[in-house]
């Protein structure tokens, strides 16, 4: 599989392309970035550790040698700042996507390639791509809530002293300020959460709270996060490249499951070669339903401001 990542020379593009080489599935990554030396500087650098990581051909690049790409990852955007929503950058970030997906139009790709877009607002730019690039929705999808769950089941497993492999919750719904715990299926070890008596009501409120505010207190302390969404983009990457057939926690356009419908928001969605194989409709709580169409709400308000 081909992979090519456009921002490649920034710090979520660069730690991608690490996740994927660690990861050793993906057989061939390009590096696209506004900077072309950055990416050539971080196509050197990957290039040099190949010899103790895996037989892959990783390179920077540019749209004309992207044309036969079977994923497009989208990383570049310009960087939230401390304190300020994802919402609020759609003004300073849609111009500048617009311009990506022209790019890539213009080069030309594979009717059967897909995008995983990262850049955020990221349901509103999964949405953009879905309407601009003419694809079937299927194959656009959003890294949506990924990093949000994996952040969710660390945070839990961190305050009850356990493994956090062993923790199985979601985040869903749009991946900002309207994100929903989903406490109702979660589980630890295949044993419900909310049945141990560790896990208050005090206590779910607090992990989610800090789980809500996680990209906000990793911008403040190191200036933007990495490592982590990473590591869920590969997730995805893997689950498509090995059609893995994965139930995650992704952005893509509600078909009408919980009476949702054209907006891109995170729900449980089968992964694999193709992109989006099924979007499940799980049994919720009342209240995580009512929140859940509450945040396609806030984000159908958003996108009808956002002109493109």
């Amino acid at each position: 599989m081909k992979v090519t990542i456009i921002g490649g020379g920034g710090r979520v593009g660069s730690c991608t392309a690490f996740a994927l080489q660690c990861g050793a599935i993906v057989n061939e990554i390009q590096l696209i970035d506004a900077s072309q030396p950055a990416a050539e500087g971080e196509a050197l650098d990957l290039l040099h550790g190949s010899a103790l990581a895996a037989d892959q051909r990783i390179y920077s690049g540019d749209y004309s040698r992207a044309t036969d790409s079977d994923l497009f990852i989208i990383t570049a955007g310009l960087r939230r700042k401390p304190d300020e929503s994802r919402l609020d950058l759609i003004n300073r970030n849609v111009a500048l996507f617009l311009q990506i997906l022209e790019s890539i139009k213009a080069a030309g790709l594979r009717r059967d390639a897909l995008v995983l877009v990262v850049s955020n607002p990221v349901d509103i730019l999964t949405q953009i791509t879905a309407e601009k690039l003419g694809l079937p929705w299927q194959q656009v999808m959003g890294l949506g809530t990924m990093l949000d769950t994996a952040r969710f089941c660390s945070l839990i497993a961190e305050e009850l002293k356990l493994a956090a492999t062993q923790v199985k919750a979601q985040i869903l719904g749009e991946h900002g300020d309207s994100m929903v715990p989903i406490w109702s299926t979660a589980v630890v070890g295949g044993l419900p959460l909310i049945g141990l008596p560790q896990c208050t009501a005090g206590f779910q409120n607090a992990v989610f709270e800090r789980t809500k505010g996680s990209g906000a207190e990793v911008i403040r302390k190191k200036g933007g996060a990495g490592w982590a969404v990473a590591i869920a983009i590969r997730e995805v990457v893997h689950a498509i490249a090995l059609n893995q057939r994965r139930v995650l926690p992704i952005s893509s356009q509600q078909q009408g499951l919980h009476g949702i419908k054209r907006v891109c928001l995170s729900i449980p969605t089968v992964v694999g070669r193709a992109g989006v194989l099924l979007q499940m409709e799980a049994k919720l709580w009342p209240k995580e339903l009512m929140a859940l169409q509450n945040s396609a709400h806030a984000l159908e308000e958003t996108v009808a401001k956002v002109k493109y």
